[in-house]
């Protein structure tokens, strides 16, 4: 596993920020934009968003095997058999593995209770629990769904609106709306 998450690192390094990214950082100077990630890459942080919640770790992250409350910077991309945290025990990625709980699900239901916008941006919604929480944002709520295929949801779907098409092309028509009609 650590050969694994060592390859995406060294990847990751040269990835960019798409225009999706670009415009949600883009959006933090008219609204407070609080962006929860399925995605474990730091692109969010590249493009300039500064209130990111890594639902599911964060790559360029290790934790202690003992204590998974110890967590530290992978300096670098390398993270290598004998790398322990303070307690001894080896590192490990910062990843939620399958089957393992998602310990940042409790924040990110209280962002989605909290909402006055909720997007949800390249997912299918069928992916548990992240799935879940577009029905913890309020009754009345204005939900934007970008994705090229209509995802299933269940109960009313008055406030949600589908734009059907890929995100960077979905956040661009997104942001016109949100600036012509929210402020």
């Amino acid at each position: 596993m650590l050969d694994f998450y060592n390859e995406r690192r060294k990847q990751g390094l040269e990835a960019e920020p798409n225009a999706a990214h670009l415009i949600l950082a883009e959006l933090e100077k008219y609204f407070d934009v609080q962006i929860i990630t399925q995605n474990v890459d730091n692109l969010h942080e590249k493009a300039g968003s500064r209130k990111v919640l890594h639902l599911h770790g964060e790559l360029y992250k290790s934790r202690s095997t003992k204590d998974p409350s110890l967590v530290y910077d992978v300096k670098g991309w390398e993270l290598k058999l004998g790398d322990t945290c303070e307690l001894g025990s080896q590192l490990r990625p910062n990843i939620v593995w399958f089957r393992e709980e998602v310990p940042m699900m409790v924040p990110a239901v209280e962002l989605a209770e909290q909402a006055d916008i909720f997007i949800v941006v390249g997912t299918s919604l069928v992916v548990y629990p992240a799935a879940g929480l577009v029905y913890y944002v309020p009754p009345r709520v204005p939900i934007f769904v970008i994705d090229p295929q209509t995802p299933e949801m269940s109960g009313s779907t008055k406030y949600v609106t589908f734009i059907q098409e890929k995100a960077t092309v979905g956040m661009t028509v997104l942001k016109e709306k949100l600036l012509k009609e929210y402020l």
